[in-house]
């Protein structure tokens, strides 16, 4: 999962992700990781808000530690999660060539969007705003989440 800083969006999808697959028996199947586009907060815990928002609907968020995302992240790693557009296009512009990762919208795993723009498929930043964003972020990652759990439990499946 990966956002700007590794504070906010991602170390919330990464807490979800990690409960989410534990509930459906999948947590020796899946590795679930975070990381951001840049290095603003190497080495720091999730925003206290975030953490906040995540620990009041039951989400562990201890040992999390912001890092950057790196080259060997595209090959260790089956999926990569972007929390928005621009990470995504980020991403893509440093993927290794032939690496083995798939770039996809986190969001791309929830309901359809009620609106058509590309904005719509991203999961805001609650940085700058209030407490009510970081629970409209647990919100979108909570959808996200649990498509992406069936997703990959099916995949499993048929494996």
């Amino acid at each position: 999962c990966v956002c700007t800083g590794n504070i906010c969006r991602s170390p919330t999808a990464e807490a979800v992700l990690r409960q989410k697959f534990s509930t459906a028996g999948l947590t020796d199947q899946v590795t679930i990781d975070s990381a951001g586009t840049h290095g603003y907060h190497i080495g720091d815990a999730p925003d206290p808000r975030s953490q906040a928002a995540g620990q009041a609907r039951g989400y562990d968020f201890r040992g999390q530690q912001a890092r950057k995302l790196t080259a060997g992240d595209y090959d260790h790693f089956d999926l990569i999660l972007a929390m928005d557009a621009g990470h995504l296009s980020m991403m893509e512009a440093a993927k290794p060539a032939n690496s083995r990762a798939r770039l996809a919208m986190m969001r791309a795993f929830g309901p359809p969007h009620t609106c058509g723009s590309d904005q719509a498929a991203d999961v805001p930043d609650p940085y700058y705003g209030g407490t009510q964003g970081f629970d409209h972020v647990l919100d979108l990652i909570e959808q996200a989440a649990d498509g992406l759990v069936r997703d990959v439990a099916s995949q499993l499946k048929n494996h």
